[in-house]
């Protein structure tokens, strides 16, 4: 679209905290846990310790016998030094791969099969506990970020290394390679180029453009995901000092907000759905936020209206965009304090003017509406370039400028944009299964969260979560019921036991699978609800 691509020279990655200790030296980045490859930084750097500390590293890594268009798989534990580690390489020439730290071994092996002998970058940690033998004969060489094995190079033995100066790669060529959330088996790998991730960094850059003053920005979202990098890109060369979170317990975060004051939030919908409790803390961690951004899935009515009334600033805004892996950021809608209890929260938005372009194809013949909800397929510079190792599958879903998002939705007459299901989600004859779990959330405030997943042979089932697991209410999930869809009873599972992707999203289809196989896996027993030892 036209305003991505007006002077889009590429988002130059491996210099991000160049620039912005050029701009900005003495700003702060602040963590809430320290880096495996540099425990000793602490956990507050100024962007020219920042800088220092990816050159540093980028160093290490050609003097390991990394070279420009050479694969670096990065795979730890979970903590910032990922996305510090993909600047690195990125600043060499290199293209970091990003595989999640909640990726079992099985899964990791299958994703460096696709990929022509990268090198690893790794952990002791890691080698131990999950990735098998067979990814040494996978790769050209294993770095280690933390720990040590006779098999791999320590990158802590390379330090030292003289300073390789940054290089740059045109704008067209691969810059960062990232997995889909795998909710349907086995992550795809996208890959973006300096321009596809600038045409992403555009319509996100325009909600700090209504920031006038630099307050802190505060964000937790996954160190593997392409969001990360436009998040800071939008932040730090802009001055913002910004805190990056991997712990999203909303007790150790109350904390933190309580000193740090955000005033700009990014987060998952299932973290902002956690953090519904900061509303009510003493501390009130959330009263400076003027603005909370999520920038992956629709979030639930009920959640938005809480934590915009945690505020107490004059109008905080909630920015809600809906996009995808492969297509970055495609509808936006923003909701005040105004918004009605009774919102429809599958209203995602319009299209950003001049950026990208959404449309709804009918399945059936006749319009998309509520009853008859097409497939969504959206237009936008961002588009990755391919799949790794999977072009032909790519190729399968891209329809020239057009991208099928997968979902299932339609339009209103004013253009917005209302998603109905994912399409392997969806349940024949039972209407929108989103739109009746926004309903559930709304009516029963105990829920922490609420999955509608098929069955064989009779209604679909509700899986449900409480509030620190308390015994659901039934007599209050019966009257909740009222008037919805018909429904099996509900089956109340622990949080904690849910399978969930690296963005938090629940993985339908196998809790379907994991409910159907014996009805009981990581279900409360009815013990349990009681409050009696099972």
């Amino acid at each position: 679209m036209l305003l991505q691509s007006i002077g889009n020279r590429g988002i130059r990655l491996g210099t991000l905290f160049d620039r912005a200790a050029d701009r900005y030296p003495t700003n702060v980045l602040l963590l809430d846990h320290d880096l495996d490859i540099a425990p000793e930084r602490g956990r507050a750097m100024t962007m020219t310790d920042a800088a220092d500390l990816v050159s540093d590293f980028a160093s290490r890594l050609w003097r390991a016998g990394l070279r420009p268009g050479d694969h670096a798989v990065i795979h730890k534990s979970n903590a910032f030094d990922i996305t510090l580690l993909a600047v690195a390489a990125a600043r060499i020439g290199v293209v970091p791969i990003l595989l999640s730290p909640h990726l079992d071994g099985g899964t990791v092996t299958a994703l460096l099969r696709r990929v022509d002998r990268p090198y690893l970058i790794t952990d002791a940690a890691k080698l131990t506990d999950s990735l098998p033998d067979t990814v040494f004969a996978l790769t050209r060489r294993v770095l280690l970020a933390s720990g040590s094995d006779e098999r791999a190079t320590r990158l802590a033995e390379l330090a030292g290394a003289p300073r390789v100066p940054a290089l740059e790669l045109p704008y067209d060529h691969p810059t960062l390679v990232t997995h889909t959330s795998g909710t349907t088996g086995v992550p795809k790998l996208a890959v973006h180029t300096a321009y596809s991730l600038e045409a992403r960094y555009r319509p996100q850059a325009l909600a700090t453009a209504l920031m006038r003053r630099r307050e802190p920005v505060a964000i937790h979202v996954s160190f593997v995901h392409s969001r990360l990098f436009t998040a800071l890109a939008i932040s730090l060369l802009r001055g913002f000092p910004v805190a990056v979170l991997a712990d999203a317990d909303p007790q150790r975060v109350s904390r933190l907000f309580a000193r740090l004051r955000p005033a700009v939030l990014e987060a998952h919908p299932n973290t902002y759905l956690s953090w519904e409790q900061l509303a009510s803390d003493p501390l009130e961690p959330l009263s400076n936020v003027k603005f909370f951004s999520s920038t992956f899935d629709a979030l639930h009515p009920r959640t938005v209206r809480t934590l915009i009334g945690a505020s107490r600033r004059r109008s905080p805004r909630f920015g809600q965009i809906y996009g995808q892996s492969e297509i970055g950021p495609s509808v936006a809608r923003s909701y005040g304090r105004r918004r009605s209890p009774e919102a429809d929260g599958r209203c995602v938005g319009v299209p950003f003017p001049g950026m990208t372009g959404v449309r709804v194809v009918s399945r059936d013949g006749r319009r998309p509406g509520p009853s008859s909800p097409g497939w969504i397929e959206v237009s936008s510079e961002g588009r990755i370039r391919t799949y790794l190792g999977e072009d032909e599958r790519f190729q399968g879903q891209a329809d020239e400028r057009w991208w099928r998002m997968g979902d299932l939705g339609y339009r209103t007459r004013w253009g917005c944009l209302h998603l109905m299901d994912r399409e392997v989600d969806e349940i024949p004859g039972f209407g929108s299964t989103l739109s009746v779990e926004d309903r559930l959330f709304s009516r029963i405030p105990e829920l922490s969260e609420v999955v509608i997943i098929p069955t064989e042979g009779g209604p679909p089932r509700p899986v449900v979560c409480t509030k620190d697991d308390r015994p659901l209410d039934r007599a209050l999930w019966r009257t909740a019921v009222a008037g919805l869809p018909e429904m099996a009873e509900p089956e109340q599972w622990r949080q904690s036991d849910l399978p969930q992707t690296a963005t938090a999203k629940i993985k339908r289809l196998e809790l379907a699978r994991l409910v159907g196989a014996d009805g009981t896996s990581g279900e409360i027993t009815a013990d349990e609800r009681a409050g009696e030892p099972a």
